[in-house]
């Protein structure tokens, strides 16, 4: 490995190591016994014209490339859901629910807004004035047109609070905001499916995996401790410790990339930007396979397969995509997984597998110390979260995957 490729590797290990305790205290569940509580912070308005974060809304480190209009009569149109949170007030003028309608992630951190909005003026309530647009009323490639962005002002619409209201949606959570107008604060998030969004990287719940004690079971039934079928470091098949969910979603609607062999046959769905593993020919040593995003594998390429003996190559023979229900992301102890018999990493986003494994270090550490007992939680885990956070800072745009940056997405 050249030295220019490992310098920013060594400090995204390094900067990991620094802020592992503060992080773990600050992000883990739980508070941290004997640990004092923070007051809170001045909350400091935007101004005029000015966006958080300070990049292009459609770039990695805000909401994410565009990805197509989405329409009432398209199969996307499954990803948007109509939010009727009574504390928010929606303007609707072209009276057909459209301002209701947006993406999971936008609903839960309008949501989590309209809260603010009460608890920092009582009385007041959140006003949406335009959501998911179906009418092309925004400019071309508006993330309005696929449920992702959100125009907001307060009821009683005095501008004066607006800046202020701009500030709370960061808090929020929104992964852009921007004070557009004197008239409203635009807001959006990044895509439900795209890595920036989701870090972890995931399978459908109804996704198989082979235990030790021979068994088949959905992913949506495995707990931590479970032993399952994976790929060891010298590529051969080992059973492997279920450490924890790095993202678990039982009633989310995610968009898979399908990926099917022949020779032997097998079809198994995962997130566009997971990794699994391919080869350009089938005579490759199964150690030797390159982690690959699943949007990038491609017919003719050869993926591992579960066999008899051990692991072995199968032909892509067909790539397609569609949408499932539920969202499991388990990560084992060596950092692979076998699901419906393909062989497939734990990890997503980013391009190297081993450096992703080497950066889940801790993680599994402080498991084999004191998480052995916890049980699954819903969401996506704080750590890959935290991860993804640092690898924006330190590590090139190249090693994303693409779904999350602008131009042409567990």
């Amino acid at each position: 490995m050249s030295p220019a490729r490992l310098r920013p590797r060594l400090r995204f290990c390094l900067l990991l190591l620094l802020l592992l305790v503060p992080a773990a205290r600050g992000c883990g569940p739980g508070r941290v016994v004997g640990s004092r509580r923070r007051p809170p912070r001045k909350l400091v308005p935007l101004a005029y014209k000015q966006f958080s974060p300070n990049v292009p809304e459609k770039t990695l480190g805000a909401s994410g490339r565009y990805e197509g209009k989405i329409a009432r009569s398209s199969e996307r149109f499954k990803e948007l859901t109509p939010n009727y949170n009574p504390d928010i007030i929606f303007k609707d003028e072209e009276n057909t629910g459209a301002d209701r309608l947006m993406t999971q992630r936008c609903k839960d951190r309008l949501n989590s807004l309209a809260i603010s909005v009460m608890n920092q003026w009582p009385g007041v309530k959140l006003r949406v004035t335009e959501g998911w647009d179906e009418d092309g009323h925004h400019s071309e490639e508006s993330l309005h047109y696929e449920g992702r962005a959100v125009d907001i002002t307060t009821s009683d619409r005095d501008r004066n609070k607006y800046g202020l209201l701009a500030r709370l949606a960061v808090e929020a959570g929104f992964d852009w905001v921007y004070y557009e107008s004197k008239a409203h604060v635009h807001c959006s998030v990044k895509s439900e499916h795209s890595a920036a969004a989701k870090t972890g990287g995931c399978f459908p719940a109804g996704a198989q995996v082979r235990l030790e004690s021979g068994a088949r079971v959905a992913l949506s039934a495995v707990r931590p401790g479970d032993r399952v079928l994976a790929m060891g470091e010298d590529g051969n098949p080992t059973f492997s410790e279920v450490l924890i969910f790095l993202d678990r979603e039982p009633d989310r609607l995610r968009v898979f990339q399908v990926i099917e062999t022949q020779d032997p046959p097998r079809r198994l769905a995962l997130t566009p930007a997971h990794l699994l593993f391919t080869a350009n020919n089938h005579t490759e040593p199964a150690a030797h396979f390159q982690a690959t995003f699943a949007s990038q594998v491609q017919p003719g390429q050869y993926v591992l397969v579960a066999g008899v003996p051990g692991l072995q190559p199968a032909r892509v023979a067909a790539v397609s995509t569609h949408i499932a229900l539920g969202a499991y992301a388990p990560l084992t102890r060596h950092g692979t997984l076998v699901v419906e018999d393909v062989v497939a990493s734990c990890f997503a986003a980013v391009a190297d597998h081993r450096l992703a494994h080497l950066a889940f270090w801790p993680l599994r550490l402080f498991h084999s110390l004191t998480w052995g007992s916890w049980t699954p939680g819903e969401g996506v885990h704080w750590y890959p979260q935290l991860l993804y956070r640092l690898g924006q800072l330190l590590l090139e745009e190249s090693s994303f995957h693409s779904l999350g940056m602008a131009g042409p997405g567990s």
